[in-house]
């Protein structure tokens, strides 16, 4: 029996003049054709507004914008007459709610017509779309595809919940989402467990009930709350628009609680916690999520070891090149920003170990400066692992990710103040030495004096003497920052391609000549004869490439376990 409360709301949408009513909304309702949604007709709309049970409110059916999608995309609109929903109009998390019109199902709440309005109105994705999404066959690629966005009319935005981290720590991570199509986060949490540690019934999904689309499970967890718009037996379809326009996925489908909306001029939002996975979405596309109720998708298990003693941070992300940096990436600023070790000012050091199947491996060992660097640290990361994810190969991903962070005693950060040659002019196998002189984080002065052999084959050559961080040298002497695939062979030989790059701690002085490479696979011959290179291209266009760029004729690390952006140039000529 419905509680007197539930009684009441339901007076209140019929006396907002909503026409048959719903007992509750129902799983095999017969669908209504666009072509027979005439304006005035009036239909009910169910969702949560709090805990897990969907409730209906009322709505008057505007018209249709033919074609405002796309073509053969319309969107319905209607104006939202409930006095609960009029205030603050179509909420983030209300994505995907079921409409009814006259007891058939019409479409699902999905768009944001204009905001400021007087009087709300919201647009609806018709349910021939819904059922379209439904039944796209999975072929099982991970399309590896970014987020999209329309003008108005504007999708919801879907209500991206975080837990797991601080305050600070999402504010860090805040712009590398927003960039990702990730705008709306707030603060979420994760569904209670069962009293006395009972196993949960099974998922009980209904039209209209709350759910959430994760990207990150366990000690942090990222999910995006929405509404279910059909059930077909195992089958779901929800949200009514797309959540970050991925094609098709793999992403664990949850169960959601809804704690209550926040209501905005701007965009009103529910906040919910996340429950335990049900299943798996397998498509991401304009009208819709679709997916299936069960076991949830294989994960990409993440452990991030903490210093201080801290237990470790572990959660799962899903397999997804673009999707598992930016897990990873939350979970290192908790571990540098969560702590109170107030962020690591002095700097602080991540070591990554990507395990892939086959045993291949991947490790990067990387000193970062504290305080105001750790937003360009954080983006560096992210950057460096959508690399090895996003390899150009086949959507293979590792077998576990493990990160360990390690806070620095004293500042990496120095400045470079002088680099000088003892001669711009030299004989072969003549004494030459680099100077260079730099000051710490505290200004203490420092020198050091490295010896540069000059060997007997450069006679006669003008060459040029550099002072650069690894990354910068990495660029001077043309190693390109990503690689086709036609260049490469196997997943080994692209891990080696980047396990290759150089150390971005401390400087390297080289000596540079420009040359023509001829590469295979990454690998450069210096100056290969014109037929030489005339036969490998004719064999393989693709895989055999020329390129203008600098030698490195020899080359020394320096100041280990520093970090300067410092780049210095000398010309150096070698007497014949």
């Amino acid at each position: 029996m419905r509680s007197p409360a539930f009684d009441l709301r339901r007076l209140a949408a019929l006396l907002a003049g909503t026409s048959a009513l719903l007992a509750a909304p129902p799983v095999d309702a017969p669908h209504l054709p666009l072509s027979e949604l005439t304006p005035g007709r009036r239909g009910e709309v169910w969702t949560v507004f709090r805990g897990t049970e969907p409730e209906p409110f009322g709505v008057v059916v505007t018209g249709v914008i033919r074609n405002g999608l796309g073509p053969g995309k319309s969107l319905i609109v209607c104006e939202l007459t409930d006095p609960r929903v009029q205030p603050m109009g179509a909420v983030a998390g209300m994505s995907g709610s079921p409409l009814y019109v006259d007891g058939k199902l019409a479409g699902a709440l999905s768009y944001q017509i204009q905001r400021f309005e007087t009087v709300r109105h919201a647009g609806f994705t018709p349910v021939a779309d819904l059922e379209e999404v439904r039944v796209l066959p999975v072929s099982g690629d991970r399309l590896g595809g970014g987020a999209t966005g329309l003008n108005t009319p504007q999708p919801l935005q879907p209500a991206f919940s975080l837990a797991g981290l601080s305050p600070v720590a999402s504010a860090a991570l805040a712009p590398l989402l927003a960039a990702h199509g990730i705008g709306t986060v707030i603060p979420g949490g994760v569904a209670a467990p069962a009293a006395g540690g009972a196993a949960s019934p099974g998922p009980r999904l209904v039209p209209g009930g709350a759910v959430a689309v994760a990207l990150a499970t366990g000690d942090i967890s990222l999910a995006a709350t929405g509404t279910v718009s059909v059930v077909r037996g195992r089958e779901i379809v929800a949200f009514g628009h797309p959540l970050l326009s991925l094609g098709e996925v793999a992403l664990p489908l949850c169960e959601a609680e809804v704690l209550t909306i926040l209501p905005s001029q701007m965009q009103s939002v529910k906040v919910a916690n996340i429950g335990q996975v049900i299943g798996t979405i397998r498509q991401d596309r304009l009208s819709a999520v679709a997916g299936e109720l069960g076991p949830g998708p294989a994960m990409i298990p993440v452990e991030i070891t903490r210093p201080g003693g801290a237990a470790p941070l572990r959660f799962a992300a899903a397999r997804h090149p673009q999707l598992a940096p930016l897990v990873v990436g939350a979970g290192v600023s908790q571990a540098v920003l969560g702590a109170n070790d107030a962020g690591f000012h002095e700097g602080f050091r991540v070591a990554s170990h990507l395990i892939f199947p086959g045993g291949l491996e991947w490790r990067q060992n990387v000193l970062h400066a504290g305080g105001q660097g750790f937003a360009q640290a954080l983006g560096e990361l992210v950057q460096s692992l959508g690399a090895v994810l996003q390899n150009p190969l086949g959507r293979i991903f590792p077998e576990s990710i493990r990160l360990e962070v390690e806070a620095l005693r004293d500042p990496p950060g120095i400045t470079l103040d002088r680099f000088v040659l003892s001669r711009a002019t030299v004989a072969p196998g003549a004494a030459l030495t680099a100077e260079l002189a730099w000051r710490d984080a505290q200004g203490r002065n420092a020198h050091l004096s490295v010896p540069v052999p000059v060997a007997s084959e450069w006679s006669g050559r003008t060459l040029e003497v550099v002072l650069a961080p690894g990354r910068v040298l990495d660029e001077l002497s043309g190693r390109p920052r990503s690689v086709p695939a036609a260049e490469l062979r196997s997943l080994a030989a692209y891990l080696r391609f980047l396990q290759a790059e150089r150390r971005r701690d401390g400087l390297f002085i080289a000596v540079l000549q420009r040359a023509t490479l001829l590469t295979d696979q990454t690998r450069p011959t210096v100056e290969a004869p014109a037929s030489l290179e005339r036969i490998a291209r004719t064999a393989d266009d693709t895989r055999y490439q020329r390129r203008e760029s600098s030698v490195v004729l020899w080359e020394a690390h320096v100041l280990p376990e520093k970090l300067s952006p410092a780049v210095f140039r000398r010309a150096l000529v070698v007497a014949e």
